[in-house]
């Protein structure tokens, strides 16, 4: 029998994508709502067709059951019958029909490695792939011989610890130079340590229960310039420890990143305000336990417990503010996250996140996120192009080209809304223009009031010409976009038309 996990439920209709692979949501018909698959799982009807029975099924069977209303899927090792899923997939039959009769996982990680499939479709599980016949001793599949050979990557990174009378120190060796900080997250709960060094497209964990307790206070070193990644903890005794502890799962392994599961950890609301009449800004207080800082441009998911389902749902961190120079920073760096999040009434997440109370819990999961600062090196001109709360990723991407880019000539943000009040932040975006000569913001309503004298409209070929001007014929330019999914999609399409390469251009998820 399968060890089928429990139950926890991720929102399949949750808006990650990424822009520039252009998914989009379809309709979907009435009484096909997330809460509606809920009540359908939870109502006892057989969903696989096979009575409670959990199968192995081989290649040959799983190639068989390829239509809509017979179509089984293979992710991770699990098959799951998804067509009485059909209907309430937010991507529509056809996406998930692209997997049908086949091992999807590709796919699947490709578009929402996070969503928790394995209690979404808990109730369609048919079963596990069926092992393949053993290979006589001394003789390898060709498949198998072909993953022997060597694949281009980063070296497999290595870990030693050594101890003092009063710490002990874990050292992580990346054999890649550059590593910093925000490559890395530390936890340790109940004396059980995990950490994960992304390096490149890969993931280095070390995940040890420790042989002995230590104090809740742990510093995290990176030494850049020779790839080596410092842990020191604090003993609890002043003893001497004859081994470090005992690995736990996956420890010591280095895998693709697309391939680990994310881990979260338990954060309390610190402080919540008001932005905009329906934007607030919270901040969460990461574990004390906990080194967590999210790269520019990347984002985290959020998840809590709606009527005993779990909702996720991505959001990229803010700084506390635009003019952080301005004001004496309220709490410490590095222990605290914000989020300028718009609470849909309507929602699954968004009212209960503004229902909470200051000290009350959210789980907050590991970085991701494909961006890269590195597609900001050498650019002269950025151009930011955000529409309402896709304005958020475009925060930390702006303080760090207005402090950290030394070739930037001109940073550029055009700012879509629907009316004034709708606009993020636009006492702090019209001084920090005011404060640094090389930004410049416009705003852009589109049903603004009488007394509005900006632009107006939507993303368009007009609007787009006038704005995207180079400081110099030549100069080197790189463009940012983030919005609803109609307005992403579209404003890829008008820069292509106005010949920016895709190499000069990011969606972010939205």
């Amino acid at each position: 029998m399968l060890n089928v996990p429990s139950q926890a439920f991720p929102a399949p209709g949750s808006q990650q994508r990424v822009a520039s692979q252009g998914r989009s949501k379809v309709p979907l018909k009435q009484g096909r709502s997330l809460m509606d698959w809920i009540r359908l799982t939870r109502s006892g009807k057989d969903l696989t067709g096979l009575k409670g029975r959990l199968i192995d099924v081989t290649e040959e069977e799983l190639k068989t059951h390829n239509k809509k209303d017979d179509c089984w899927i293979c992710i991770r090792g699990l098959v799951y019958n998804v067509s009485p899923y059909m209907e309430y997939h937010p991507g529509g039959e056809d996406e998930l029909m692209r997997a049908a009769g086949a091992d999807g996982t590709d796919l699947f990680n490709e578009v929402h490695r996070w969503v928790n499939y394995e209690s979404m479709l808990k109730e369609c599980l048919v079963g596990r792939m069926a092992m393949k016949p053993a290979v006589p001793k001394g003789m390898l599949p060709k498949s198998q011989v072909t993953d022997t050979l060597p694949k281009e990557g980063p070296s497999s990174p290595s870990y030693d610890w050594f101890q003092t009378e009063s710490s002990v120190t874990i050292v992580i060796y990346t054999k890649q130079k550059n590593i910093n900080l925000d490559s890395v997250v530390v936890d340790l709960q109940d004396d059980i340590l995990r950490a994960e060094a992304v390096i490149k497209d890969h993931s280095y964990l070390i995940h040890i229960e420790l042989s002995h307790e230590v104090q809740e206070n742990i510093s995290v070193r990176a030494i850049e310039n020779v790839g080596k990644v410092d842990i020191v903890l604090q003993k609890r005794e002043n003893i001497p420890w004859k081994c470090l502890g005992h690995p736990l799962g996956k420890h010591d392994s280095f895998i693709p990143k697309k391939d680990t599961g994310l881990y979260y950890r338990k954060c309390q609301l610190i402080s919540k305000e008001d932005v905009t009449h329906d934007t607030r800004l919270f901040c969460l207080m990461l574990p004390p336990s906990t080194h967590l800082q999210v790269p520019v441009g990347q984002h985290v998911y959020l998840k809590l417990s709606v009527t005993g389902a779990e909702i996720v749902k991505p959001y990229t961190p803010v700084s506390e503010s635009l003019l952080s120079d301005f004001k004496e920073p309220v709490l410490p760096p590095n222990k605290y996250i914000y989020f300028l999040i718009k609470i849909y009434p309507d929602g699954l997440l968004t009212p209960e996140l503004d229902h909470l109370q200051i000290g009350d819990f959210v789980s907050v999961s590991s970085p991701e996120g494909n961006f890269k600062v590195s597609k900001l090196q050498d650019v002269e001109d950025l151009f930011l192009l955000a529409a309402g709360t896709g304005f958020t990723p475009m925060v930390n991407v702006l303080n760090y080209a207005l402090t950290s880019m030394s070739s930037l000539r001109k940073a550029k943000l055009m700012f879509f809304n629907k009316t004034e009040d709708d606009i993020i932040w636009r006492c702090q975006l019209e001084k920090l223009a005011l404060k640094d000569k090389r930004f410049d913001v416009e705003f852009v309503l589109s049903a603004p009031s009488s007394e509005w004298n900006g632009k107006q409209g939507h993303v368009s070929p007009a609007l787009l010409s006038e704005f995207l001007q180079r400081s110099s014929e030549n100069s080197r330019v790189f463009l940012c976009i983030c919005g609803p999914t109609p307005f992403t999609d579209e404003g890829i399409r008008l820069l292509h038309d106005l010949n920016f390469s895709t190499d000069e251009i990011h969606g972010f998820t939205a």
